[in-house]
């Protein structure tokens, strides 16, 4: 039966406190071990036409998924293996021109020492993440990294908190030195997540979200206000585009336009639209990114766009809540 220990609140504090002192020395210590060895291990997955494929057990699998997806995230190809199931028939994922990034804080692990032989013989390169250097791991291997820690956060020095926080670190200092190699740009990175915020930021065209054909709000320079006003409310944009006699674009006319005209007057008769629109409103073309036409409206402090073609025709137009929506803020 595990004993009960009673702590005061300040007792908890000083516990967490404690707990992030020792994992942030042991990310300070791993400064040491970006060396020549770190060098070569940048360099190897570099240069190899294969991927990078990470091994562990326990804590030490976990991680290495985590930089397998960092690794992928950032332009170097990535996959996760583990030690028993390759001993089972999935060491065939593995290719010789592949870089085997092994994980094991005491370099003893029995499945992954189980796995050494079988993987020299594939003749593909081995690189070492362990903390200790004297281990059967880090001497087979072509590269040691060192991932020693002076302690644990456990204060029974068993379950792996410090240690495994220095293995993530450098795993992610592998990444970023190779996503910096490659010159992997922002661009690139939102090649890779289409889906997220970031991705459609840098790649969402105008085109592809705008409001198109009968669903754009239109009327022309003679249109009655009375008309005016059926077209803003059925057409829910909060806005119409007001055309010329040739179909291009004169103007448009907000809600707030009408607010404020009525606050003047509420007689209506007789006035059209030219007589209220705003003359060279803002507008952009489709192929803009959509997170600069949010930009523009941010900016100008308005709610809509027109978008126009090369004739000054309305072609679509965008609202400020649909590209909110769709996550297009900067966060």
């Amino acid at each position: 039966m595990i004993a009960e220990e009673k702590l005061n609140p300040n007792e908890i504090i000083d516990n967490g406190r404690e707990v992030i002192r020792i994992e942030a020395e042991a990310i300070a210590d791993l400064q040491h071990s970006i060396n020549e060895d770190f060098v070569n291990a940048v360099e190897t997955i570099f240069t190899s036409s294969g991927r990078v494929v990470l091994t562990g057990m326990g804590k030490s699998g976990l991680i290495a998924r985590k930089i397998v997806a960092t690794l992928n995230s950032t332009g170097t190809a990535a996959i996760y293996l583990h030690p028993t199931d390759a001993l089972h028939g999935d060491l065939g994922m593995v290719r010789s021109e592949d870089v085997v990034i092994l994980i094991s804080k005491s370099g003893e692990t029995e499945e992954i020492s189980n796995l050494l032989p079988m993987l020299k013989r594939l003749n593909v390169k081995l690189i070492a993440m362990s903390g200790n250097k004297e281990s059967k791991l880090a001497k087979e291997c072509d590269i040691f990294l060192n991932i020693a820690v002076k302690e644990e956060a456990c204060p029974y020095d068993l379950a792996p908190t410090a240690s495994t926080t220095a293995t993530l670190a450098l795993g992610d200092a592998l990444a970023v030195s190779l996503l910096k190699k490659r010159n992997f740009t922002a661009k690139d990175f939102a090649f890779l997540h289409p889906g997220g915020s970031l991705g459609k930021r840098l790649s969402l065209k105008i085109k592809e979200v705008m409001i198109t054909g009968e669903k754009i709000p239109r009327v022309n320079t003679e249109t009655s206000i009375k008309d005016v006003i059926i077209e803003i409310t059925s057409k829910r944009l909060g806005t119409t585009c007001v055309l010329d006699e040739n179909g291009k674009l004169a103007g448009i006319i907000t809600d707030g336009d009408l607010r404020r005209l009525l606050e003047i007057t509420l007689d209506i008769t007789g006035l059209k639209a030219s007589d209220v629109m705003t003359t060279k409103p803002k507008v952009l073309k489709a192929d803009y990114l959509a997170s600069f036409a949010l930009q523009q409206m941010e900016n100008f402090k308005i709610t809509s766009l027109v978008i126009v073609d090369d004739q000054n025709q309305p072609v679509g137009i965008i609202h400020l809540h649909d590209l909110i929506n769709l996550g297009l803020q900067s966060r």
